[in-house]
């Protein structure tokens, strides 16, 4: 891809979507909101975000202190810290038209929500170092697999950014394409990036109002984090890395 391929992908496009017809006008069924998980899997509990208590923190000292950071102290988040980021980044307020669509506490372009959280857990209170992925509609943690040298291998994917694994946990986002293309087609690609984008920012913000911090990762080795999540890289491919530690 040249320059000006690049810039163009920048631009809206959206004068084009009357010549397209999407799967949705089609009449196909949409895609599922959550990727299925096998009955019997590990699944542990979140803490309820009515039931977490963070004290007063103002906003405006949030955005103040919101900077990439690095460097993270070997102190362990609490199940409640955690629950805190994951609801802060793709919580859900609200189940719409019957399994059509949520309402969550970042937007996303059509309500689509085409991302799927995971996380590689290296010091959480509670919870065994391993590999997971959040299920926003049960608010739980599904357990994916406790990955031998687990840290070393996150370090490797991140293309030996040593923080990438230095921390108490790395969040890993992979886009489901289709959840968007279902709807908007060939216009799709842009703004599942911009709903990436927008994850990520929370997820700085909710990190500083629990003195933790995060750095955003876009250089990463996309076959050894694909292959790692176990993810095909095609329907489903990683899109964006940010580990979380206490500072």
């Amino acid at each position: 891809m040249d320059i000006a391929t690049g810039r163009n992908f920048l631009r809206s496009n959206w004068e084009k979507r009357s010549e397209i017809i999407s799967d949705q006008q089609k009449n196909i069924p949409q895609p599922p909101l959550e990727k299925s998980f096998d009955e019997g899997s590990k699944l542990y509990d979140l803490i309820s975000p009515d039931e977490i208590d963070l004290g007063n923190v103002p906003l405006k000292k949030v955005i103040e202190k919101r900077k990439s950071r690095r460097k993270f102290k070997n102190v362990p988040l609490t199940i409640e810290e955690l629950s805190f980021l994951l609801w802060a980044i793709q919580g859900v307020k609200e189940i719409v038209k019957n399994g059509y669509a949520t309402f969550r506490t970042v937007p996303s372009a059509g309500a689509r929500h085409p991302l799927e959280t995971y996380l590689a857990v290296y010091n959480v209170e509670d919870l065994p170092k391993g590999l997971y992925r959040y299920l926003p509609l049960e608010h739980k943690l599904l357990l994916i697999e406790q990955v031998e040298n687990l840290t070393e291998k996150i370090i490797d994917a991140c293309m030996g950014q040593r923080f990438a694994g230095e921390c108490a946990v790395t969040f890993i986002w992979t886009a489901i394409p289709y959840r968007t293309e279902w709807r908007y087609s060939i216009l799709s690609h842009k703004v599942i990036l911009l709903d990436a984008g927008h994850v990520c920012q929370n997820l700085y913000l909710a990190s500083e109002a629990i003195n933790c911090g995060t750095c955003a990762i876009a250089a990463y080795d996309q076959q050894k984090m694909d292959e790692l999540l176990g993810v095909d890289g095609y329907d489903e491919l990683t899109i964006y890395v940010a580990p979380v530690g206490k500072i």
